[in-house]
């Protein structure tokens, strides 16, 4: 009985460790012929703060300090829905918009 405490404090332990995991691209072609090569990039997740690239963070395997502050994406510090593609005031849809004004 004594012993299943520090069981289960031991495989949340590693079950947080290897979800937060940096994970391994393979290298690959895009569609337009360009290769991409093998790289390391952060374990998918719901927000983009913890990215390599992100504005402030540094990647640990090149030394490169993150510039991107994604404007676009709501879990950003840098939202601005006002700017966003996604925001529909900006669609080529809305009559305001329109080239038949």
């Amino acid at each position: 009985m004594k012993l299943i405490k520090p069981i289960i404090f031991f495989l949340t332990l590693v079950t947080s460790v290897i979800s937060f995991a940096d994970v391994f691209v393979n290298g690959y072609y895009r569609g337009d012929g360009t290769y991409v090569q093998p790289h390391y990039r952060s374990s998918p997740n719901s927000t983009v703060t913890d990215n390599f690239s992100y504005f402030g963070n540094t990647n640990p395997y090149t030394g490169a300090i993150g510039t991107n502050k994604y404007y676009d994406n709501p879990t950003s510090d840098f939202y601005n829905p006002s700017n966003s593609i996604f925001n529909p005031s900006n669609s080529i849809f809305n009559p305001s918009n329109s080239i038949f004004r």
